[in-house]
């Protein structure tokens, strides 16, 4: 699966943000892109595991 990221420095937090806009705008951050996107694919990954039944 192919997700659009986009990817920017935040100047006021001093880390870069990473944004899903087509996954209801899941979203992450990091001190560097990569740590971001890392993250931005934890958070999108736990968004699309799906609801226990308990």
């Amino acid at each position: 699966m192919i997700i659009r990221a986009i990817i920017e420095w935040d100047e006021e937090a001093q880390s870069y943000s990473a944004t899903c806009p087509e996954l209801n705008f899941v979203s992450s951050f990091g001190d560097t892109k990569q740590e971001a996107i890392e993250y931005l694919k934890d958070a999108i990954n736990l968004m699309l595991e799906p609801i226990p039944d308990k």
